[in-house]
């Protein structure tokens, strides 16, 4: 993709959310999670690490089918990679992995997400917040920062319809409601966020 067709696209998702305060908070990943599945649905969950998603998603949706993908060997996976997969899923759940690869291999990771998913099926993923300082650089096996437009641009790339995104924060309720109420104008100011990640919700249409 040539870098104006790249800027047009994240342009679209500027105009939506002019600013990353736009993007309205989530306190916890489960509760939202849930809300976009169906019993009965099959999940592929990427970058799955120990697999606990799928005992925390069946203690409410018992039927779901989960199958995860992960390189590293230490736990039992269905998959290690891509080319083994011939399944096709309705929800794909891809946490704080795409960070982990350089661009090229971020955008096709996308493009193969797409390609595995049934029509209308989504995806859920996050990202470390760049206007989160040490978020992003706390882990010296990340590669790129995505700012959250260029992740929009890029997802926008592959096929995907954004549906939504948001920022996501969960400290104590005290100091969640001093964040997020008493200290936000102060965050503003200065250009630096406390929520941690981006999360996006795609769609494919």
């Amino acid at each position: 993709m040539k870098w104006s067709e790249q800027f047009q696209l994240r342009e679209r998702v500027h105009r939506q959310y002019p600013e990353v305060w736009n993007l309205r908070i989530v306190r916890k990943r489960i509760p939202f999670i849930l809300k976009y599945m169906t019993d009965g649905e099959s999940v592929l969950d990427i970058g799955a690490y120990n697999r606990e998603l799928e005992d925390r998603i069946k203690k409410y949706h018992p039927n779901i089918l989960y199958k995860s993908m992960d390189i590293d060997p230490t736990y039992l996976h269905d998959y290690s990679s891509f080319e083994e997969i011939e399944d096709k899923f309705d929800v794909v759940l891809l946490f704080e992995v795409i960070e982990h690869l350089d661009v090229a291999e971020g955008k096709e990771m996308v493009r193969n997400i797409y390609s595995l998913l049934n029509p209308g099926g989504r995806l859920i993923m996050t990202t470390p917040n760049v206007y989160t300082p040490g978020q992003y650089w706390k882990d010296a096996s990340h590669k790129t920062p995505y700012h959250y437009e260029e992740l929009g641009g890029i997802l926008l790339a592959q096929g995907f319809h954004i549906t939504a995104m948001y920022r996501t924060y969960n400290d104590p309720f005290f100091y969640y409601l001093f964040r997020v109420y008493l200290m936000f104008p102060l965050h503003r100011y200065l250009g630096i966020d406390f929520a941690k990640s981006i999360l996006v919700l795609a769609e494919k249409r």
